[in-house]
């Protein structure tokens, strides 16, 4: 069964007289189509690209559990997904099969597959783009509906220029999904998050690499779990209006306002990857025509469509008032979701600015952090800026930078910095 999408429309539609700016925010769920449902999977291919540098043997855990992890990952394709396992280190190397091709899983190529893995050694440098260069040749070669990578590095780019990186991303650009992963104290933020946002996928960090089994089997039956391909988010918006950004911020803030595709003047595409039993949020913000105190109009009209189906759609309104008491009232999904656009930006800011010396900069961008954080119970976060800042009052924001702050804490919080939480529900007032 193929998952059944619904969405809901939160925002204010009041406008005040004069006023130009809309606002909404769009809950998409998508039921059904999960792994345990194999009545009609999508066809899927999936690459696994392993870092084999020589630091992923400092320590040997790092090397051992990434093979345990792929081996895991490789158990959990479904008969038939084609697949293969590439090295990464200075350049890429198959490693499972010997060609450059894939293969279909089934119990043969998964023990052939296995056995080549546990034979990996760990020498050499690292250039993640020639890695993404050859999974793009892979999956070049395949018709499947869903391609998904898993790329897993404990180190630096260091062996390719940042032009020739980002002219592999450029071209693997809607042609497959992937999820990048760090491990070790080495890996770089900014990296995993510019491929994961190129490539559609999700960027995190692991702290141990015992952690890497569960991470591979995780993102493999969620990619096994895809029942609808390609799915885009299609906006319709009156003429004299303005699309001012579309941003995905709920599971991740992500902007897609500049990956707009044309249907027609007034018509755009966003592309948001293939989808199985999940939801996401999108913030919408348009500028349109003002019309008199009174007036309703249709600002947008959101929809998500695959293969020229529309899989749900939903109207986005704006009403003229002279009533101050409905045209100021905020929208406390459109607040949150900005607040957490502004958590992620100033996170990014901060560590930027506390990496080059910049100590009020960071201090400041870092604090407001730390607030908004407060503000929306994103706990996750919070933890995680108390590894590089000592807080002395969450609620207005003010910090100190610590001194001693491990590389990799200061990665994590970068790296999960898009990551987002929904609405902190209010607590009961007693009384």
């Amino acid at each position: 069964m193929t998952a059944q999408f619904t969405a809901e429309v939160d925002q204010n539609e009041y406008l005040p007289e004069g006023g130009r700016v809309v606002d909404a925010i769009v809950t998409v769920t998508a039921q059904g189509g999960d792994l345990r449902d194999t009545s009609a999977p999508l066809s899927a291919a999936q690459a696994i690209l392993v870092d084999t540098s020589g630091s992923m043997a400092m320590p040997g855990t790092k090397i051992a559990e990434a093979k345990k992890a792929t081996a895991v990952a490789i158990d959990t394709l479904r008969d038939g997904v084609a697949f293969a396992v590439v090295a990464g280190t200075a350049g890429a190397h198959m490693i499972y099969p010997g060609e450059t091709r894939m293969v279909p899983a089934n119990p043969q190529t998964r023990a052939e597959a296995k056995a080549a893995v546990a034979r990996l050694r760990a020498d050499g440098g690292t250039a993640i783009g020639r890695w993404l260069d050859l999974a793009n040749y892979l999956f070049a070669g395949q018709q499947a509906e869903v391609k998904h990578a898993i790329l897993l590095t404990d180190g630096q780019n260091q062996h390719e220029t940042p032009t020739d990186f980002q002219r592999v991303l450029d071209a693997c650009e809607g042609k497959f999904i992937c999820d990048s992963r760090g491990v070790g104290t080495d890996w770089v933020a900014t990296e995993l998050r510019k491929v994961a946002s190129t490539l559609l996928g999700t960027a995190d960090g692991l702290e141990d690499p015992s952690e890497l089994p569960a991470a591979f089997r995780a993102m493999t039956e969620e990619a096994m779990g895809k029942s609808v391909a390609d799915v885009s988010l299609r906006v319709w918006t009156p003429a004299g209006s303005k699309i001012r950004f579309v941003k995905q911020v709920y599971p991740q803030v992500e902007d897609l306002t500049g990956r707009r595709a044309e249907v027609s003047a007034r018509i755009g595409d966003y592309p948001t990857g293939a989808w199985g039993a999940e939801s996401r949020d999108y913030h919408i913000s348009v500028e349109v025509e003002p019309d008199a105190v009174g007036e309703e109009v249709l600002a947008a009209r959101f929809s998500l469509v695959s293969s020229g189906s529309v899989l749900t759609e939903k109207l986005v309104l704006a009403r003229w008032t002279d009533d101050t008491a409905l045209s100021t009232k905020i929208n406390p999904q459109v607040a949150h979701y900005t607040g957490q656009a502004e958590l992620a930006a100033v996170i990014q800011e901060g560590l930027k600015a506390r990496d080059a010396g910049d100590v009020e900069t960071a201090t400041a961008k870092l604090g407001r952090a730390v607030q908004l954080a407060n503000e929306s119970g994103h706990e996750g976060t919070a933890k995680l800026l108390a590894r590089v800042v000592e807080v002395e009052d969450a609620a207005t924001g003010t910090v100190r930078l610590k001194k001693q702050v491990a590389g990799v804490d200061a990665e994590l919080t970068n790296v999960r910095s898009t990551k987002t939480v929904r609405v902190k529900k209010k607590q009961p007032e007693e009384g």
